[in-house]
């Protein structure tokens, strides 16, 4: 196993400048930001233009990727694949399969990104039009020898307060998406902070789809007891957001990261242990968030 982050971290810093930073520190990959340049999403970032990459670029960002020791794990776009809006919902799959042309001129096999949701339909609705959009999009990566990998955040409150973004945030939930796409090159981009407040066992699911989680994401969550005493599990209603918890760094929340880790290892994972940066006490400034980063990496170096 090794070690990276997603860039989205470090925002506006040129792509490279965010290479060397990872590689003077003792990063092994990064994670690459590939949203549209206009784009108005939280936490998204356009490092890589897969709209205008050419040949010579992708040439030129390896160059400096071998220089630097780094390899890419993967690319990431995480964007509602089946938006309720035809030409909205339409924009985003091409952009996606843009990602992955992007990641074969790279010499990367991964691009990570949401299912989503048509939120004017429930959850077991929108599992006809799941199949039907990502199978489609499936092939489309397996042609160009891509994976394509699902991060589990259930996106709450994204489109309606309250109610989860995407179709894809829990253990039944991954099995009926395995079911309806067996691909070989679909997975999970394995996020433990989001099951944390969801009360799932994040251990357990390991080796139960060992066979599907292809990328880690590493972020922490921290509970509020007594928030949650006066909250409840819904969370706090009458203004934005859950209540009684937030995202930290790997080693700041409930996640037992030197289980969770073993717990890969033994199940034969040996992929990236990528840091997702979400943590707001982290946050405000380029020196804020790399000290962030640095003290992820101190703790999940302990158990790799």
């Amino acid at each position: 196993m090794y070690i990276g982050f997603l860039t989205v971290a470090l925002k506006d810093m040129p792509l490279k400048e965010k290479a060397k930073w990872a590689s003077e520190n003792g990063f092994k990959s990064l994670e690459v930001a590939c949203w549209p340049k206009d784009n108005t999403r939280d936490y998204s970032g356009t490092d890589i233009d897969v709209e205008t990459l050419t040949e010579e670029e992708a040439e030129e960002i390896k160059k400096y990727f071998k220089e630097y020791g780094l390899t890419i794990s993967s690319l990431a776009y995480y964007d509602n694949n089946l938006d309720k809006d035809p030409e909205k919902r339409k924009f985003i799959n091409n952009h996606l399969k843009k990602c992955i042309d992007a990641a074969k001129m790279l010499g990367t096999d991964m691009v990570g990104t949401f299912v989503g949701r048509n939120i004017e339909k429930s959850i077991k609705d929108n599992f006809d039009e799941f199949e039907r959009v990502f199978t489609d999009i499936i092939k489309y990566a397996e042609d160009r020898g891509v994976k394509i990998i699902i991060e589990n955040c259930p996106m709450e409150g994204w489109q309606v307060h309250g109610l989860p973004g995407t179709i894809s945030f829990t253990p039944e939930l991954w099995e009926e998406m395995f079911r309806r796409i067996p691909s070989p090159n679909f997975g999970l981009n394995l996020d433990p902070s989001h099951l944390v407040w969801q009360f799932i066992d994040y251990i357990e699911v390991i080796p139960e789809f060992k066979d599907r989680i292809f990328h880690v994401h590493a972020k922490d969550t921290e509970i509020f007891e007594d928030k949650l005493k006066r909250y409840g599990i819904f969370g706090r209603q009458l203004s934005p957001g859950m209540g009684y918890w937030r995202y930290r760094m790997p080693g700041m929340g409930k996640v037992d990261w030197e289980r969770f880790i073993k717990t890969l290892k033994e199940s034969g994972y040996d992929g990236v242990i990528s840091i997702e940066h979400e943590d707001p006490v982290y946050e405000g400034s380029e020196e804020k968030v790399k000290e962030g980063l640095l003290l992820g990496l101190k703790h999940l170096r302990q158990f790799i």
